[in-house]
């Protein structure tokens, strides 16, 4: 069985300029993912996709490859994570490189362990799962939400208005963090997330979207404060 991680990292960012380079707790943070993946053993290529020159050389340094660099098409604002998995395996098919299963690790992702993504991959490797993705529960019943209608607070659902929390399904969201998948049935189908997928869930500890440098700042502070051994 074979396995490839692929680290999307395109070189422009809006919100907080040179992202996957900066110094998250004293190194670039795109490192975090690196050397993760590196860690866990699982792979037969660690590689990063990236348009960017800094980056790509940096990755290598890290022990990671960049055999090649992103398309036009794939650097743009409006290339989603499909289009540019896409192209790395098809890039790596014309090479006569094939690969059973795949881990999309995201740049940002200083959380992630090498220990979370041997967990994951279990279960798409003993199982008949097309993708395995961490997900976090909601702290609060998503049913109860509220929303603004002209000022006035509604509850999105009012049926469940009188219903107690702990009666509620739990729901969660997306950590934004790692996909596993089966290669084969993404190139088929080109989706990720299935009527086919597993959702492992991790404590909200170990997760911080990072979209402003606010984010950032609240991130360096929760990695400080995790005991990592």
């Amino acid at each position: 069985m074979k396995n490839i991680c692929i680290i999307p990292a395109r070189g422009g960012s809006k919100r907080i300029p040179r992202k996957n380079v900066k110094l998250f707790c004293g190194k670039p943070i795109i490192e975090y993912s690196i050397e993760s993946a590196l860690r866990s053993g699982l792979f037969d290529e660690v590689m990063v996709s990236t348009d960017d020159v800094e980056i790509s050389n940096l990755a290598i340094n890290c022990g990671a490859k960049v055999p090649f660099l992103r398309s036009k098409i794939t650097s743009n604002d409006f290339a989603s994570t499909v289009d540019v998995l896409e192209e790395v395996l098809l890039n790596y098919k014309k090479k006569g490189l094939t690969f059973d299963n795949c881990c999309c690790l995201y740049a940002t992702a200083p959380f992630i362990t090498d220990k979370i993504l041997n967990e994951t991959f279990s279960f798409i490797s003993k199982s008949k799962y097309s993708s395995v993705l961490p997900v976090i529960k909601y702290s609060h019943p998503i049913q109860r939400a509220f929303i603004d209608n002209d000022g006035y607070l509604e509850y999105k659902s009012p049926e469940y208005q009188n219903s107690r929390t702990q009666d509620l399904q739990p729901m969660y969201h997306d950590s934004g963090q790692f996909y596993w998948f089966n290669v084969t049935h993404f190139i088929k189908n080109k989706l990720i997330i299935t009527d086919n997928t597993h959702g492992f869930e991790i404590p909200e500890s170990k997760v911080r979207d990072i979209d402003t440098l606010e984010d950032w700042k609240i991130a360096e502070v929760l990695y400080n404060c995790i005991n990592w051994d």
